[in-house]
């Protein structure tokens, strides 16, 4: 297959996972049917089908493609030293992969039962604890290790909690950013790191 026909079918899979999304928010994962999805694609069922055999197929894309980059970042986290700036790093591109993936990450805070359904719940806690593994210093006390888990809290909290605020989003996130950051550097220094 030329790369032409490759590039379409990704723009395709893409343009699905999109409205599914945009669907699944708008008026629930379990009320969206795939013959609504096909209608707002304006495509067949058919077509759809080509792509995706089932709506949980879709979701469970989605949360893969979503999700890859904190998979890296994981990989990437475990072959650094432990410093504070792998920590700092850390912090900064998961509110970036936050930030990125929103739309999934709202949909699966308000859609808790389909979550925990297809398992991608489980999945996601078990990233979780592993970011939260590279940055907790083993051998800090607990209120340092406290520190470092509720910097992956804030992050979530200014993604659920606080977007209600007034103001400027960008400005919002980039205070959530300080907040964790201040809270990995405090822990770090608690545990006579470098």
């Amino acid at each position: 297959m030329d790369g032409t026909r490759q590039r379409r079918r990704g723009d395709t899979r893409q343009r699905i996972q999109d409205v599914a999304l945009g669907l699944f928010a708008e008026q629930g994962y379990e009320k969206t049917s795939l013959r609504e999805i096909a209608e707002r694609l304006e495509v067949t069922k058919a077509a759809l089908y080509y792509h995706f055999k089932t709506k949980e197929e879709i979701l469970v894309s989605i949360f893969e493609d979503l999700t890859k980059p904190i998979e890296e970042l994981i990989e990437w986290g475990r072959q650094q030293p432990h410093t504070l700036d792998t920590k700092q790093e850390i912090v900064r591109r998961y509110s970036e992969t936050l930030a990125e993936a929103a739309p999934l990450f709202r949909f699966m805070h308000e859609n808790q039962a389909t979550v925990r359904e297809l398992r991608i719940g489980e999945d996601f806690k078990a990233r979780i604890h592993s970011l939260r593994d590279i940055i907790i210093d083993p051998d800090a006390d607990l209120v340092d290790q406290v520190r470092c888990a509720s910097a992956l809290f804030t992050l979530h909290a200014g993604m659920f909690l606080l977007q209600d605020l007034e103001g400027d989003p960008e400005e919002r996130n980039k205070a959530v950013l300080e907040v964790a950051t201040d809270l990995v550097t405090q822990a770090h220094r608690g545990a006579g790191g470098s």
